[in-house]
């Protein structure tokens, strides 16, 4: 061990090692800027020790229902303050956020409860029947805690506790439980089902912090941002950005309903300076026929299906730059970025330059590696051409798949993370997805698995076979397209199928399209679903013949 060993009296202790959570980011922001605007939606405004003590009553009141540390606490709510303020009550009184896609369907919600275990669950007053029709499935449902917004239409409907009401009684001198492992879980994420069933994924404390450091780096952040939260903060808790707040003294601005209209609102009257969106939203904005003005500089983060460079470009001449990350539910969100090489890439024309920043990039600084490699697991070439799989390595890579050892053991063979994404690795090092594994479609920033909409529609009495596959759309940025070959005798029309799928998945998961016909196949019987991938590709608007 050389001279630098414990015998020498160099052990870890209370004085140099603390356990590394975000949670530390609120307190040392409460001390320090007490009076400062943290929190705001609408004409509701709080500062950082009101902010706090919310936080604090909310883990009170948490713990006062019976939660204990390494509980599961789940919520359904929308990008409103008690979603905000969930991301610290809930780990501060021990237990572990599961924040729930609002978009999901009764049986998924039912699922990730009872694959969970959620004890208690916040949700808002819009998704309350949701809520109880997936609890009214379960033996042992979660205890139900409602979360009114009589400003945007939806009060309290008196069957359930109130969320302010109960704020109001909880202990504002809780003391926050604070890790003793950084390893100890701090969130439960479901990915979006892209093998069916969808994959509880777990976060710890360690990777949620450093995740909030890298991107203060990384996004080139100073000190007062103002963050509008557009990215659902279901989705990889926001990317962890209402954790990394606090670190900086800035302010996060809540959104509701995400419209173009709303985000020009949030730019022109509360100086919103930083967001994060899938390229549908940039899209929304681009198109938008009114916009209001705004001043300020605003940078941007962009993840998932690569926006158009032609948006980028227009979004540049709109006042904002445009960021392009990468991640996944499995890596706290984006771990890969576009980072922009200054001098010649200034001088590229605004086509070359939209061409670069479509690409997802390299590492974060607090991640060791992002490499792409063969089947061989042997890195390919860095010609921009040969594919391989995206893999990814450090701290902010999950825990694994809970009640799942198999899944993790595979997710985590030889020592990387695989992504099951297939990408390039251009001659400078930066990384480019050209296609997804495991026939992912990427609708409006959600994943949507074209197996569970496959067996979706075999339930219909007149599908034979079928096939789901990704179709372009200038809005969604890719849409479920479905290939259906009939029984014999079958008749039924697009509408009917379309309509047989909404009434069992989100909205979000429904094919826009139907073709009907035989499915190309192999010599063994398996669809060939590049032929329709390149079908879909063909035809105008996505519609094939």
């Amino acid at each position: 061990m050389g001279w630098l060993s414990d015998e020498m009296g160099l052990e870890r202790c209370a004085a140099n090692h603390v356990a590394l959570t975000p949670l530390s980011h609120l307190n040392r922001a409460a001390q320090i800027w007490p009076g400062r605007e943290a929190l705001v939606y609408g004409a509701s405004r709080w500062t950082y020790a009101q902010y706090r003590d919310r936080v604090t009553r909310q883990a009170a009141m948490l713990a006062a229902r019976g939660i204990r540390p390494g509980d599961v606490v789940a919520t359904l709510l929308p990008n409103v303050p008690a979603q905000v303020e969930a991301s610290f009550g809930v780990p501060s009184c021990g237990a572990v956020l599961n924040t729930i896609n609002t978009r999901l369907d009764v049986d998924t919600v039912a699922y990730i409860l009872s694959h969970g275990g959620a004890k208690l669950m916040l949700v808002d007053t819009q998704f309350l029947s949701l809520a109880e029709d997936a609890c009214a499935t379960l033996d042992t449902p979660p205890l139900l805690i409602e979360i009114a917004d009589d400003a945007a239409g939806h009060p309290a409907s008196g069957r359930h506790p109130e969320y302010e009401d109960e704020l109001a009684r909880a202990d504002p001198a809780f003391d926050w439980i604070l890790p003793q492992d950084e390893w100890e879980s701090i969130a439960l994420n479901y990915t979006s089902g892209t093998t069916g069933r969808p994959k509880g994924v777990v976060y710890h404390h360690r990777g949620a912090y450093l995740m909030t450091m890298g991107t203060v780096v990384s996004w080139r952040l100073t000190l007062y941002p103002r963050l509008l939260v557009v990215v659902p903060l279901f989705h990889c808790n926001g990317w962890c950005h209402s954790w990394m707040v606090p670190v900086l003294g800035g302010t996060i601005v809540c959104l509701r309903d995400v419209t173009a209209p709303a985000i020009f609102d949030a730019l022109a009257d509360e100086g919103v300076t930083h967001f994060g969106g899938a390229p549908i939203v940039l899209n929304a904005l681009v198109n938008a026929p009114d916009r209001r003005d705004f001043t300020q500089h605003v940078e941007v983060y962009t993840a998932g299906a690569p926006p158009p460079a032609a948006t980028l470009a227009r979004m540049e001449s709109l006042g904002f730059n445009v960021t392009h990350v990468y991640g996944l539910t499995e890596t706290y969100g984006h771990v890969v970025e576009n980072v922009w090489q200054p001098g010649e890439w200034d001088a590229l024309d605004p086509a070359a330059k939209a061409a670069l920043k479509s690409r997802q990039g390299v590492a974060y600084p607090m991640m060791e590696h992002v490499d792409v490699l063969d089947d061989s697991g042997r890195p390919v070439p860095a010609d921009g051409t040969t594919q391989g799989e995206i893999v990814i390595r450090g701290n902010a890579v999950m825990k694994g798949y809970l009640k799942n050892a198999d899944a993790t053991a595979e997710a985590f063979a030889d020592g990387w993370f695989h992504s099951g994404d297939l990408g390039v690795k251009h001659p400078d090092g930066y990384v480019q997805i050209r296609d997804r594994a495991k026939d992912i479609i990427i609708s409006g920033g959600e994943n949507v698995s074209s197996v569970e909409v496959e067996g979706v529609l075999m339930h219909h009495d007149a599908v034979s076979l079928c096939a789901v596959v990704a179709a372009a759309d200038d809005y969604w940025g890719e849409v479920p397209h479905a290939f259906v070959e009939l029984r014999d005798g079958a008749d039924v029309t697009e509408a009917e199928i379309i309509a047989h799928v909404r009434a069992r998945l989100a909205g979000f998961k429904t094919p826009k399209a139907v073709t009907f016909g035989p499915l190309p196949k192999t010599s063994t019987g398996k669809i060939q679903k590049y032929l329709l991938r390149d079908q879909v590709r063909a035809a105008p608007a996505g519609r094939p013949g």
